[in-house]
């Protein structure tokens, strides 16, 4: 990460032509893990999955990192760097594997869209005064009315239980929490060294699974592209871009490519996989999508904020 990204949320930043670029490759990168993650976990367990997944970016990442000297500035930081890791990648990944044997990955995609919902929470509570902006209040409430009727309407309908919900629902707190620690603690730290190192640990964690799974032998062709294209392209290519993101725009403002990730999962999942359409995922999408983009957008004129519950 360069030394120059914001220390703070930077929610009034206008968007540059780079930021867009970036903005647009990481809805379309981090829309498609929803797919790959249903087609491995057919054959693979959700560690087997996140340990593969962080070997294969690992093995990439840090001998690039080391070659840039990119290794020793974030060891310096290594226990903030840890807590990127796990909150990042070691939890959500083993958590949204499991879902997905579960759920459709439509369903998964459109769950993890409330990121936006809890970084505007998080903001607040680091104290950004325009969080709790009356606009801002607003999205909150309708992209909280958009989860309920994508998850009351899916469950009546019986597509889905509470168990994997309330998996996803961890997954897109950590995927909220994550980038503000990276943006507070590690903004002065090389982007690529915190990557090498987070992957790498997360890897050495999941070691007992990728080794049980490679002594299985090899899955289908399937399930091996699946594999390297999370592992190559949606987590060593994919951090890079996104933590050049963050620098950018600030944490917040980052995590609306949750916008258009549901969409991509979604598509995907009814084109390649033949999922279904639900009326949850119907009625639920264009509230949280709505939701979201009221909760992230600049405040430009004064407005009212509403203090946290219990705050002098």
């Amino acid at each position: 990460m360069p030394a120059t990204a914001p220390t703070t949320p930077n929610v009034h930043a206008h968007m540059s032509r780079q930021a867009w670029l970036l903005f647009g490759a990481m809805s379309l990168i981090w829309g498609i893990p929803y797919l790959l993650i249903k087609v491995a976990v057919a054959e693979l367990s959700p560690a087997e999955l996140a340990g593969l997944r962080t070997l294969l970016a690992a093995l990439v990442l840090v001998p690039v990192a080391a070659w840039q000297g990119a290794l020793r500035p974030a060891l310096a930081r290594w226990w903030w760097v840890l807590a990127f890791a796990l909150i990042e990648m070691a939890g959500p990944w083993l958590l949204l594997g499991q879902a997905e044997t579960r759920v459709s990955s439509g369903f998964a995609g459109l769950m993890i869209a409330t990121v936006p919902l809890v970084g505007v929470v998080i903001a607040r509570l680091q104290g950004d005064p325009t969080a709790f902006a009356a606009s801002r209040l607003r999205g909150l409430a309708v992209g909280l009315v958009g989860v309920a009727c994508l998850v009351g309407l899916d469950s009546l309908a019986g597509h889905v239980e509470p168990v994997p919900v309330l998996e996803l629902l961890l997954v897109a707190i950590g995927y909220a929490v994550a980038p503000a620690i990276a943006n507070r603690r590690l903004a002065d730290v090389p982007a690529l060294g915190v990557i090498a190192i987070s992957v790498a640990a997360v890897a050495g964690l999941y070691l007992p699974a990728s080794v049980g799974a490679v002594r299985a032998g090899l899955p289908s062709a399937d399930v091996v592209a699946a594999v390297l294209v999370l592992g190559l392209v949606c987590t060593a290519l994919a951090f890079v871009l996104f933590f050049a993101l963050i620098a950018r725009v600030g944490p917040v403002r980052a995590t609306v490519i949750t916008f258009i990730n549901p969409a991509v999962a979604i598509a995907l999942g009814i084109l390649v996989l033949g999922e279904p359409l639900t009326w949850g995922m119907a009625v639920g999408f264009p509230l949280v999508i709505l939701g979201a983009f009221w909760a992230t957008r600049p405040v430009r004129a004064p407005e009212p904020a509403l203090p946290v519950p219990g705050a002098r």
